[in-house]
């Protein structure tokens, strides 16, 4: 039977098999796959966003779970090579090759090499149990305990909570079941950019009534330490490759100052992409011996995408 006639013969079989494998591209692979454990506060076409939630206390467990939140820090950027976005080392109190970098470039008072520690700067986010008291987006998600990953501007917000700037002012705990206070969640877009100015928390009061209740959501949270076992890192060789391959580094930090363009500000610096300068020829002002710690809380799931596209 000729090729052809085989192909004819063959079409409705050949169709299901097509079928299957366009089904298998529409999946989600392994490394991509989402946590469905993880709730996310969806914003309209305008950026603006709410909800209600309540941060829950430290979570029952075999091991020691120590507070209510863990704290990560990562980086997200591009390269000439392509992306790299990693958890960083300096989580596990350990050495990372970006942040070892980024001193590097801030120490050695080019003000072009600061523009980039702000393009490679580190991210710290936050992950908590919660209960979502109120979804308007996703009302399913109602009366769930799931997790929440949030940035500073948020941490700010629970800390205020805690140490509240005035006498007259009743300090919370935002984590407790019975003494905490329910969070309102007020998203805005302001300059491009995701703005929680406007969040805050109301009045103390118990979550519930009833401990039994109370108790079952306790029983079901999730634990926050798996998120910072060594395991969950890349060793200090596989980051340095990969940053290497990313910034096409040769040993030295040269090539850094000729990267710099007006398109290079880092996406979540809180910054337009105009406000990153042009090298400047008057001389630099000796560097501090060691940089200063920035961070902020926008999201990475989109940078994420990009990278996953190329």
């Amino acid at each position: 039977m000729s090729s052809f006639a085989s192909l004819r013969k063959n079409s409705k079989s050949q169709f299901d098999k097509l079928v299957t494998e366009v089904q298998k591209l529409n999946a989600p692979t392994q490394g991509s796959q989402e946590d469905n454990r993880f709730w996310k506060p969806e914003v309209d076409k305008a950026g603006n966003g709410y909800a209600v939630i309540r941060f829950l206390p430290t979570p029952e467990a075999d091991g020691d779970e120590g507070a209510p939140y863990v704290r990560i820090w990562d980086h997200g950027f591009q390269g000439p090579n392509g992306w790299y976005i990693e958890k960083s080392l300096t989580t596990l109190g350990q050495k990372d090759p970006v942040s070892e970098y980024n001193s590097q470039l801030w120490n050695s008072g080019i003000e072009a090499n600061k523009e980039l520690v702000r393009k490679y700067k580190r991210r710290l986010s936050f992950i908590s149990n919660i209960y979502v008291v109120k979804d308007p987006a996703h009302p399913e998600n109602e009366g769930k305990v799931m997790l929440y990953k949030y940035g500073k501007k948020i941490w700010d917000k629970i800390e205020l909570a805690m140490n509240p700037e005035f006498e007259d002012e009743k300090k919370i705990n935002p984590f407790d079941l019975w003494e905490g206070a329910n969070f309102k969640l007020k998203i805005r877009k302001v300059e491009g950019y995701r703005n929680y100015d406007k969040s805050e928390f109301e009045d103390a009061s118990p979550l519930m009534n009833d401990d039994e209740e109370l108790e079952s959501l306790w029983k079901q949270e999730h634990s926050l330490q798996t998120f910072i076992q060594p395991k969950e890192f890349k060793s200090y060789d596989e980051l340095k490759t990969r940053l290497n391959k990313a910034l096409g580094l040769d040993g030295g930090i040269s090539t850094a100052r000729s990267s710099v363009t007006e398109s290079s500000a880092a996406p979540w610096d809180g910054e337009s992409t105009q406000a990153a300068s042009k090298p400047k020829t008057a001389a630099a002002k000796p560097a501090p011996s060691k940089m200063p710690e920035m961070d902020d809380d926008e999201d990475m799931d989109f940078f994420k995408k990009l990278a996953e596209e190329e």
